[in-house]
């Protein structure tokens, strides 16, 4: 088998309103189509402009999927070619990652920084689609009033809030006083809550233990992973990067007892949401709602062919990644 051709699709997909009113930073997606010579044609995306992958693209020319290293490879070629060699075998994606633990997989909502009100409604409604855990990037100024409307809104239901500030609570003393601040709501972590250049696993450490709150950490190497859990300074991980990377810190955490969750493609299309999917259902650790987004958009140009219920992503069952592209989605949405 050989790649013929890869036709590079760059899309703008809009946020849905409450994210787009507050003008949320977005980049350019490009959609992969990998066209093989046996007629199989396997699927990518990545957060990039056509322009950035390109010459990737020539590269991969004349090569045989078969034969590649697929844990390594990176985005969005990684996901077309488990695509394509899983349809070549006859099976679905993740049977070419290890055996299936699960057929569903948690996910998480998720919010920008938007006022408390705007939130509590937005909780409000993912609650009532089934969702139990709310990402929120948190700022210290007004993260325990939006805990404060989400609980109202959300009462006599279980839903949690996973408080990400992107460090932005700073030193461990801002964090010890909102943690506090925070006890009467159903706080599931602190995801990176301060300063962690070069990772500062003395501080992470120190919240464990002036906090009742679990700490979280985001990483993407393994040896980081590693570190985090020997100096004591983490009770679960969100875990980035390809296939390779993150079965190596999965089977870490695991040993560790560290729950974990995944953030493969984050802020993304259905593409990469359901190649998401697949990896989560191998994975035998203590596994939290992901951070998987395609619903924070407007379409997921799938056709809603990764099947969404109570909360769930449902591992898609046909053969390869077993979705299929909204051709006539893709072409409203292209840029170029």
């Amino acid at each position: 088998m050989k790649i013929t051709n890869i036709e590079l699709i760059e899309v703008d997909v809009p946020y849905i309103a409450p994210i787009r009113n507050v003008g949320h930073a977005d980049w350019e997606h490009t959609i992969a189509r990998v066209h093989t010579d046996e007629g199989l044609i396997g699927l990518g995306e990545i957060w990039q402009p056509c322009r950035a992958v390109q010459p990737q693209a020539d590269g991969l020319i004349g090569k045989d999927p078969l034969s590649m290293a697929l844990e390594r490879a990176s985005e969005p070629w990684q996901c077309a070619l488990y695509d394509i060699v899983a349809q070549a075998k006859g099976v679905p994606v993740w049977r070419l990652m290890g055996d299936k633990v699960r057929d569903e997989v948690p996910v998480a909502y998720w919010s920008p920084h938007l006022p408390p009100e705007e939130t509590a409604r937005e909780a409000e409604r993912a609650a009532a689609l089934g969702f139990t855990v709310h990402k929120l990037k948190a700022h210290p100024a007004d993260i325990v009033r939006q805990a404060e409307l989400i609980a109202a809104a959300t009462a006599g239901v279980d839903y949690a809030i996973r408080v990400d500030p992107n460090c932005g609570f700073k030193y461990p003393t801002t964090a010890v006083r909102l943690a506090k601040e925070l006890t009467p709501y159903n706080i599931e972590c602190f995801e990176d809550p301060v300063e962690k250049i070069d990772v500062n696993y003395a501080w992470y450490s120190l919240l464990r233990h002036k906090t009742d709150i679990p700490q979280a950490l985001h990483l993407i190497d393994p040896y980081a992973v590693l570190c985090a859990v020997k100096a004591d300074a983490v009770d679960c991980f969100n875990l980035s990067g390809n296939v390779a990377p993150v079965k190596r810190s999965a089977a870490i955490a695991e040993t560790a007892g560290c729950p974990i969750w995944l953030q493969t493609g984050g802020l993304c299309l259905g593409i990469q949401a359901a190649f998401s999917a697949h990896l989560q259902a191998t994975l035998t650790n203590d596994l939290r709602p992901c951070d998987e987004l395609p619903f924070v958009r407007e379409n997921d140009l799938i056709g809603g062919s990764l099947e969404f219920a109570s909360g769930h992503f449902v591992v898609p069952r046909g053969n390869g990644l077993g979705i299929a592209l909204d051709d006539a989605a893709v072409a409203h949405y292209r840029t170029q």
